[in-house]
C-alpha cells in the first residue's frame, strides 16, 4: 500500500490548525503541525512532508520568511493562506514559491480539495514535456537536468517555474491561455485563482532577463494569456 502523504499545518492560531488538521486526517493524510514559521521551517527539513498549509501572518518569523528559508532546500508544495484583504500577501507568497494560496476565510472542504489537487501534480510529472534539450538563441532549456541557461549562465528558477518555462517553450510562437497552462503545468483539476499563472511568468521573466514591455522571450498576448518568442536553433 502506498504511504499517506504527509502535510505540515503552519498556523498561530490554535483552533484553525486543528480544524484543518481533523479534516486532513479524515481524508487519510498524516498531519504534523507547527505554529510559526521558525518551527515549520524546522520540520519541513525533519519531517520531509509532501506539502505544508503555510499561513502568512504570523508573530516572529512569518510565512513568507519561512518560504524564502524552505526554498534554499525543499521544493515541498506549499499552500498558503493569506487575509482577505491582503492581496499583497498573495503575490509575495507566490513570487518566493508557494504552488497555491488560499483567501481565509475558508472553507475546510475547500482546502481539503486543493490540497488533493495540488498533491496530484507530481514534482516528477513534466505535464507531457519532452525531455529533450530546448535550444534557441542564446537560451538553451533541459528538461532532462532541469536546467535554464542564458548565454552560457544557469539561471535560478523553481521546479514550477521550470515546468512554466517549459510548457511555453515546447511550442514556440502558440499563444497560450493562462487555463491552458495551468492543466499543463499544476493539472487539469486545479482550483485556484489563474493570476498565479502572472506572477510566476513575472518570477521567469525576472531570472530571464526579460522584460513585460520589450520582451525577448515570453510575449503577452492581451486578455488571452502568453506566448514564447525565440524560434529555435
Amino acid at each position: 500500500m502506498t504511504a499517506p502523504a504527509k502535510i505540515l499545518v503552519v498556523d498561530d492560531e490554535t483552533n484553525l490548525r486543528k480544524l484543518v488538521g481533523s479534516y486532513l486526517r479524515a481524508e487519510g493524510y498524516e498531519v504534523a503541525e507547527a505554529v510559526d514559521g521558525a518551527e515549520a521551517v524546522k520540520s519541513v527539513r525533519q519531517r520531509q512532508p509532501d506539502l505544508v498549509v503555510l499561513d502568512v501572518r504570523m508573530p516572529g518569523m512569518d510565512g513568507v520568511e519561512a518560504l524564502r528559508e524552505i526554498r534554499t532546500f525543499s521544493e515541498v508544495f506549499v499552500i498558503m493562506l493569506t487575509a482577505r484583504a491582503e492581496e499583497a500577501d498573495k503575490v509575495i507568497g507566490l513570487s518566493v514559491g508557494a504552488d497555491d494560496y488560499l483567501t481565509k476565510p475558508f472553507s475546510p472542504r475547500e482546502m481539503v480539495a486543493r490540497v488533493k489537487a495540488v498533491l496530484r501534480r507530481s514534482r516528477t510529472d513534466r505535464g507531457g514535456i519532452d525531455e529533450e534539450l530546448l535550444t534557441f538563441p542564446g537560451l538553451a532549456i533541459d528538461p532532462a537536468r532541469r536546467t535554464v541557461t542564458v548565454a552560457n549562465t544557469e539561471r535560478q528558477v523553481t521546479a514550477l517555474e521550470f515546468d512554466l518555462l517549459a510548457a511555453l517553450a515546447s511550442q514556440p510562437g502558440r499563444v497560450f491561455s493562462r487555463r491552458q497552462l495551468l492543466e499543463a503545468v499544476w493539472g487539469w483539476d486545479f482550483v485556484g485563482d489563474e493570476r498565479v499563472v502572472d506572477v510566476h511568468i513575472r518570477n521567469i521573466r525576472h531570472a530571464l532577463g526579460d522584460s513585460a514591455t520589450d520582451p525577448a522571450v515570453i510575449g503577452t498576448v492581451r486578455g488571452v494569456g502568453y506566448r514564447f518568442l525565440p524560434e529555435p536553433l
